[in-house]
């Protein structure tokens, strides 16, 4: 299986790339702001869902398939952001109502199902997954396909850890918000210039070099 040195020098890789902003750093403080620290919570469980959905796809050939298909950046990223600006929409047409309480059950599988089709709707993971955990594979060490599969396990996990005390944090910035009774209407423009902002960013992907 993997190394130990192979596994710190993927750790340090991996925690560098959690340190960086990006969608889902976005996507864990805007539902955190928006649902309090369990939104954040439920955000950061379905962004690790989607990464194991990813490991799996990448571990058994789908994932370098779909990418192999010209038209599958474009499809996803259009996909995506629709998606995104959907919920945007519904953000800005109900301010207050769009922010559901975060004490309440339902909208927690809901940020949580949200969360995970972001993730899986993004391109950028899709061929993330096939660019980045190939590199700390040795063939010579065993099973390709289950060093790939522990690998994505690992950063699931540890993508995980990261996005639950990011979300506890931002969760803690709602619950402050929430003193103001015009908490609920700024917490909606916040969720929703968020997701406009992150459909936008699709939207403007470059695909790939050589396709």
């Amino acid at each position: 299986m993997i190394d130990l040195s192979t596994l710190a020098v993927f750790l340090l890789a991996v925690l560098a790339l959690f340190l960086s902003p990006g969608p889902n750093m976005a996507f864990v403080l805007s539902y955190g702001i928006a649902h309090g620290p369990r939104g954040g919570y439920a955000a950061a469980l379905g962004i690790a869902a989607a990464d194991l959905v990813h490991t799996l796809f990448a571990a058994v050939g789908i994932t370098a398939l779909v990418a192999a298909w010209s038209p599958s950046f474009d499809l996803l990223r259009y996909a995506g952001a629709l998606y995104l600006a959907w919920l945007a929409l519904q953000a800005f047409r109900q301010p207050g109502d769009a922010v559901i309480p975060h004490r309440k059950d339902g909208s927690l599988v809901r940020v949580f199902r949200m969360a995970m089709i972001n993730n899986l709707l993004n391109p950028k993971a899709l061929l993330f997954f096939i660019v980045f955990l190939p590199q700390f594979v040795d063939a010579r060490r065993g099973d390709v396909q289950l060093q790939l599969l522990a690998l994505g396990a690992i950063l699931a996990v540890a993508g995980l850890a990261f996005n639950a005390v990011f979300g506890a944090f931002s969760g803690q910035v709602g619950k402050f918000m929430e003193r103001n009774p015009r908490a609920a209407q700024y917490q909606s423009w916040f969720l929703g210039s968020v997701l406009a902002a992150l459909a936008l960013r699709l939207l403007l992907l470059d695909r790939p070099s050589g396709r």
